[in-house]
């Protein structure tokens, strides 16, 4: 006697394949160039799965995309801030530039300027807990004296990695991989904590 299909694996395999299929088409073509039809179509699933459980194309690769990450970004402590902010904001623009993640990235953040859910959601996995891991790190740089206790750590979030996602949304994130230690460095000179008595 053979025992009925498992209905939750069946259907984390079909999520999975889909997944897949997302992050692989806009790998390799660009995100604007995939459609639903053409995840389904390389999932082996139709398009009404993948509409039961995403409300759009950019909902699916930013699910995908968050997947891919995992704990890329997690920020490391050794104690010495300018090494563990270099460390940090090398592998996030490497990852921007020259991973896969790159395209996925670029066309959700497109996609979610006219999207009020999916800029959203995009908020709430990505974007703010990665602010929330490097606040904390900050913060117990500030504690430690390693930098300046007048400047909210949320700006120095803004002056940290502003600048690398601005290069990268506008073609020259070659540079900020190279600049990534410079970028530390420069910031920091604001940032380090006065020694002067005036």
């Amino acid at each position: 006697m053979t025992s009925a299909p498992n209905s939750e694996r069946r259907s984390e395999r079909a999520r999975r394949a889909i997944l897949d299929a997302a992050f692989d088409l806009v790998s390799r073509k660009g995100f604007a160039k995939v459609t639903i039809e053409g995840i389904a179509a390389q999932a082996g699933v139709g398009k009404p799965t993948i509409y039961r459980w995403w409300g759009s194309k950019g909902a699916v690769v930013l699910e995908a995309m968050n997947e891919e990450l995992g704990d890329d970004f997690a920020f490391p402590d050794t104690g010495d801030i300018a090494a563990d902010l270099t460390t940090q904001i090398t592998a996030v623009s490497r990852r921007l530039v020259t991973g896969r993640i790159s395209e996925a990235f670029k066309g959700v953040m497109a996609e979610a300027q006219n999207d009020a859910a999916l800029m959203k959601a995009f908020r709430e996995t990505i974007l703010e807990p990665s602010i929330a891991e490097c606040r904390a790190r900050l913060d117990s740089a500030v504690a430690a004296g390693q930098l300046r206790s007048d400047v909210p750590t949320d700006v120095m979030v803004d002056l940290f990695y502003a600048p690398v996602h601005y290069r990268h949304f506008l073609g020259f994130g070659d540079d900020a991989v190279r600049r990534s230690a410079d970028l530390v460095q420069d910031v920091l000179l604001g940032l380090r904590p006065r020694t002067d008595a005036g």
